[in-house]
């Protein structure tokens, strides 16, 4: 997996007053955990940019007032309002220990069941594993080649070595979905409002 690189300085005071003031002067407030003790410093909020508004995952090497870690970033908070970046808790890695993070998907090919006109729904834009730090992908690629109409390509298929999915196996990533089109074309039953409904909250259901 790739890293990115933000430094940061310990910080001399803690409480909501002071985390206030960080944020006005354009720093943000973090937690290092994963040591005795928990690390508390602040960096640059433009430093967070290409960590976070990306569909990218990113080891990061935390360097704070000299002294170096490799991280993963564990939680980030928002304002509800101007989604200004209150506050990040990163996760100290080691070489022995595993981590749980998530990893971004990457769809591969072109389903045999879309070229009968199917539509590709992607059911999960990342999946949750557990592994080594050096083991990590940068993403998860799903080859959706022979997939035809109806067929989904679940969790449960996926294998890589040094990789535990953590991610229920039998919940769809991807599936091939028949459309209205391709139901007239096989002379199949249109889909009743009530059936269109209950699958539209399982796509949104599954989403979240």
């Amino acid at each position: 997996m790739k890293s990115i690189a933000i430094k940061g300085q310990i910080r001399e005071g803690l409480g909501k007053k002071e985390s206030k003031k960080l944020r006005s002067e354009g720093k943000v407030p973090c937690v290092l955990y994963g040591n005795e003790a928990p690390i508390h410093f602040v960096a640059d909020a433009g430093d967070f940019r290409p960590l976070i508004y990306t569909p990218n995952v990113y080891l990061i090497d935390l360097e704070i007032d000299g002294a170096t870690y490799k991280a993963i970033m564990q939680d980030v908070q928002f304002h509800p309002v101007d989604e200004q970046i209150l506050h990040v808790d990163f996760l100290k890695t080691t070489e022995e220990k595993p981590v749980k993070i998530d990893v971004p998907i990457r769809v591969t090919g072109y389903a045999k069941g879309m070229r009968s006109g199917g539509k590709l729904k992607t059911n999960l834009r990342r999946l949750r594993v557990k592994a080594l730090a050096k083991d990590l992908p940068d993403t998860i690629s799903i080859d959706i080649t022979n997939l035809g109409l109806g067929d989904s390509f679940k969790v449960g298929q996926l294998k890589l070595d040094n990789i535990e999915f953590l991610n229920s196996k039998s919940v769809p990533v991807v599936s091939i979905v028949i459309t209205r089109a391709a139901r007239a074309a096989m002379g199949m039953a249109p889909i009743a409002e009530e059936e269109e409904e209950a699958e539209a909250e399982t796509e949104e259901s599954s989403e979240e």
